[in-house]
């Protein structure tokens, strides 16, 4: 499907029902083709989380149009794989039963997936841990483990929700790396949510940024740097503008406040909320 449409969105609108009512997503419409690493940007409430959750069938649009492989989505669509925050591992499972549990939920013959459990084991580097169970491995291991069960029925389609969020600064660079690495391998579909300016940057083919809820799409950014990205690329002018111009975007925003008379000395905490 390379270079058709994989997503479509049209004036996508959720809201959550309640005694006041939550608007998370107001005409949002994007059009994103398959094989793209895309990833997604805002401030924390803005509604990106709900727009994915919303593409995997997750959650329901309150009106608009968001169709996936050309198909109004109704519930979760075939041929996706989805990454959380927290990696969800059953810690009663070994690794290798736990990347079996998808196939296990679709009913399908577990012999016939053997081969694959080996190969994302061993492409991750987690080829030694497959007996281990979730809690002798460290946070990034298990993160590994987590994309590798959403990879284990090869999805066109993976939805990743700051998989990285709960990870110290090392492990979370260490993961970009392996990210990018099985993503280059693959070439599916990938959203990537995300906080971090950097990761989203160093991450996407596309970086689009929502703006502070009701989530819109307030400008969406083709990066244009050469793959594979090594860590290094971060310190290069290139990458640091795209940086720059997306912190711009947010102060235009009004996300980042900076205070122009901030006291010369005294307590620094005076004031702080």
């Amino acid at each position: 499907m390379n270079g058709r449409s994989i997503i479509e969105a049209q004036a996508v609108r959720k809201v959550f029902p309640g005694k006041h009512g939550v608007t998370a997503l107001e005409r949002v419409d994007v059009d994103i083709p398959a094989g793209r690493f895309i990833s997604i940007l805002g401030p924390s409430g803005c509604g990106k989380s709900t727009f994915l959750r919303c593409v995997g069938g997750i959650e329901r649009i309150t009106s608009g149009s968001l169709r996936v492989r050309g198909r109004e989505v109704n519930g979760p669509p075939e041929g996706i794989g989805f990454v959380f925050q927290r990696d969800a591992l059953l810690e009663w499972r070994n690794i290798r039963r736990n990347l079996l549990l998808p196939v296990e939920f679709a009913r399908k013959p577990l012999a016939q997936y053997r081969d694959k459990v080996e190969e994302l084991l061993a492409m991750t580097g987690l080829a030694d841990f497959a007996d281990r169970y979730p809690h002798q491995l460290s946070g990034g291991m298990r993160q590994r483990a987590a994309i590798c069960r959403a990879l284990i029925d090869d999805p066109d389609l993976l939805l990743m929700d700051e998989p990285f969020g709960a990870l110290d600064a090392i492990t979370r660079d260490q993961m970009n790396i392996e990210l990018q690495r099985i993503w280059m391998s693959t070439r599916n579909t990938v959203l990537f949510v995300t906080h971090g300016i950097a990761e989203a940057v160093f991450l996407g083919d596309e970086v689009m940024v929502f703006s502070p809820r009701p989530g819109r799409i307030a400008r969406t950014l083709r990066i244009d740097l050469p793959r594979p990205r090594p860590l290094s690329i971060r310190e290069t002018k290139a990458f640091g503008d795209y940086v720059a111009e997306i912190r711009d975007l947010f102060q235009q925003m009004g996300i980042f406040k900076e205070r122009d008379n901030a006291p010369a000395s005294g307590n620094l905490m005076e004031g702080k909320a």
